[in-house]
């Protein structure tokens, strides 16, 4: 039951950080915005 519940947690919370990282790049201006972030985000990591 636990292990249960931490994998619902775990998938909820990835499925958020997903859209997070979505709704940022989808807010870019030009497909420059577009790269420079692409490639800040796989530089420094996705828990931006």
């Amino acid at each position: 039951m636990f292990a249960f519940i931490l994998d619902k947690l775990s998938t909820w919370f990835e499925t958020a950080e997903r859209s997070r990282r979505e709704a940022y790049l989808a807010s870019s201006s030009d497909i420059v915005q577009l790269e420079q972030r692409i490639r800040s985000l796989e530089t420094n990591g996705y828990s931006r």
